[in-house]
């Protein structure tokens, strides 16, 4: 299984990807409603993939990587963002934070588990 902290303040979005993932199997899922709870949780919950809403209030997705890549356990987690902003200036920005991919919102449930997989190059 596949650990995936995912970090989303939108509740129905949480709610859709934690069906779309649990549908394939391949995942466990902690569901983080914004970036404090995803730091607070992150080391405990040891997570193989990072998928991060970029803006969330309090603390963006872009803010919350940040932090884990302080934790020596978590640097090298791949971290993977939402977002409905994918202009192409934004996008690379956003890879150029860290992300190994950028995914677009709103995104299709049916291959959101494909998605993933690919960014992680499994």
């Amino acid at each position: 299984m596949i650990k995936i902290l995912h970090a989303e303040n939108d509740p129905d979005i949480r709610e859709i990807a934690e069906l779309a993932l649990g549908m394939s199997g391949q995942f466990e899922i902690l569901q983080c409603a914004d970036g404090q709870m995803a730091v607070d949780h992150a080391a405990g919950f040891a997570p193989d993939v990072l998928l991060l809403d970029v803006m969330m209030p309090n603390m963006t997705g872009p803010e919350v990587l940040a932090i884990l890549r302080k934790d020596p356990a978590l640097s090298d987690v791949p971290a993977i963002f939402m977002t409905a902003r994918v202009q192409s200036v934004e996008k690379q920005a956003l890879l150029d934070q860290g992300a190994v991919a950028v995914i677009a919102k709103p995104f299709d449930p049916i291959t959101l588990a494909d998605d993933i997989m690919a960014a992680l190059k499994v």
